[in-house]
């Protein structure tokens, strides 16, 4: 069966009795590296008035997530994620709505998305929301001993 409004999801803002099980989907969904704490990601998303998270429940279960924020001049989103279990049922397809609107309500003229070069199913389904990879190359440099 396919989402569509009304049906048990309910998408609603990030509370803390739901960071065990988010940082377990995030690493379900290969979101998370060794550099990036995502309980850090968590604490500086929602001390931040820029940003905010957004969850899916189905049910009592979380099972999906997106991160989204603003640097002033576009908007960007991290942690897209839903349980590989309740895949293909428009749940993805509505947390991006969610983050469109968010950045429309800010008047954020252009939303991004960091998506790593392999990873073919999400550039996939960013394609068939109408996202195009950009024209820019992505340069970084490590600010601490980290290099991976």
């Amino acid at each position: 069966m396919k989402f569509s409004p009304g049906s048990a999801v309910e998408f609603r803002t990030f509370l803390p009795s739901d960071h065990e099980r988010l940082v377990q989907l995030w690493h379900e969904c290969d979101l998370t590296r060794p550099w990036n704490d995502p309980a850090d990601d968590i604490r500086q998303c929602i001390e931040n008035p820029s940003s905010e998270l957004l969850v899916a429940i189905a049910g009592d279960i979380l099972c999906g997530s997106v991160m989204m924020g603003c640097d002033g001049h576009r908007g960007w989103v991290y942690y897209l994620a839903v349980d590989p279990k309740t895949r293909h049922q428009g749940i993805g397809r509505t947390l991006m709505d969610y983050a469109e609107t968010w950045m429309r309500a800010r008047k954020v003229p252009k939303i991004q998305a960091m998506i790593r070069h392999d990873n073919l199913a999400v550039r996939g389904f960013y394609g068939r929301l109408n996202y195009r990879d950009g024209d820019v190359q992505l340069v970084q440099k490590w600010l601490t001993d980290e290099t991976s």
